[in-house]
């Protein structure tokens, strides 16, 4: 059972990165669905941490309720954090926080398979 099981992770957010030079000429903004990837590889972590699951993937298998509320911009701190909420069988649901400064910047519920 991997119900509890959470992880934290950091993303220290560049101006050097490759996303930056389309997502916005002279308004950098980090991309809403590559801060959603980075909650479901930390929310991956998670999953995978547990013994019965070493060796095994985790697969994405859904977004809910995701809502964006600030942007993210180079020099941010990304603060990563998933605790799985629900599970049945193979199938978990992480709670998804990103925050900059303790100011929430999205939040939502992923879905994970562990095959």
């Amino acid at each position: 059972m991997f119900h509890g099981v959470s992880a934290v992770a950091y993303k220290n957010v560049d101006i050097n990165e490759w996303y930056f030079k389309g997502h916005f000429p002279g308004n950098p903004i980090m991309p809403g669905v590559l801060i959603t990837e980075s909650l479901a590889q930390t929310g991956a972590v998670a999953i995978l941490s547990v013994e019965e699951n070493k060796g095994k993937n985790a697969l994405f298998g859904g977004i809910d309720k995701m809502k964006f509320k600030k942007m993210v911009v180079p020099g941010d701190r990304l603060k990563l954090e998933v605790k799985i909420i629900k599970q049945k069988g193979p199938i978990g649901i992480g709670e998804a926080i990103a925050t900059v400064n303790d100011k929430v910047v999205a939040r939502g519920e992923l879905t994970f398979a562990v095959v």
